[in-house]
């Protein structure tokens, strides 16, 4: 029972400390966010900050790798799946199941997203989300796509993967985001598996 209080109390408190970064980061930029900020809009000790993070950029690096190692895993345990039957037929209306369970992540972790893909956030995150796709989706024992198979160069493919998916991505979460997360990944499924052709209605199947 101990243990258990003390992790909930450490959850509690990385919560407590990354929500400040964000409320932070919207009201002054990261670059002008210091330590001493964090833990007075946290309430908390430096200590217990140091106790979890070296510094600012620790905490902002760590936090990303979570949201991108969720993000990987939700990737790897699902998208095989999609490909099991070489004949399936994707539908648009019935999107990719692990999109509509990205965007589901993304909405729920939708503040601290908004605040680091935003212009006071982390201009290097793109950067960061792309080398982590190559590496999980492309150069992985355990990835699910094999780059034997592919018609183009995989570096290109990840690259035009991951920009357009991002730009996607980006223009839901800072903007007013009506479409449900469900929408979102018909959009993109649809925009992904049919091209950007068809879907600007210049192409028919």
């Amino acid at each position: 029972m101990r243990e258990m209080n003390t992790d909930l109390r450490v959850i509690r408190t990385k919560e407590s400390i990354r929500n400040a970064l964000v409320e932070l980061i919207e009201d002054n930029g990261f670059e002008a966010i210091t330590v001493k900020d964090i833990t007075t809009r946290a309430r908390i000790n430096r200590g217990t900050f140091y106790t979890h993070y070296q510094d600012k950029f620790d905490l902002m690096t760590k936090c990303q790798e979570d949201l991108m190692h969720e993000m990987a895993d939700i990737v790897q345990k699902n998208l095989p799946d999609q490909f099991e039957d070489p004949g399936i037929n994707f539908l648009a209306s019935k999107p990719f199941s692990v999109a509509v369970l990205i965007f589901e992540y993304l909405d729920t972790n939708r503040d601290f997203l908004k605040a680091v893909l935003g212009p006071k956030g982390d201009i290097n995150f793109l950067t960061k989300l792309k080398e982590f796709m190559w590496k999980n989706l492309f150069d992985s024992k355990n990835g699910p796509l094999n780059k034997l198979n592919m018609l183009v160069p995989a570096e290109y493919l990840v690259s035009y993967i991951s920009s357009a998916h991002m730009g996607v991505i980006q223009q839901w979460l800072l903007g007013d985001r009506k479409e449900t997360p469900q929408e979102m990944a018909t959009i993109l499924s649809t925009i992904t598996l049919e091209g950007p052709l068809f879907a600007a209605g210049l192409k028919k199947k």
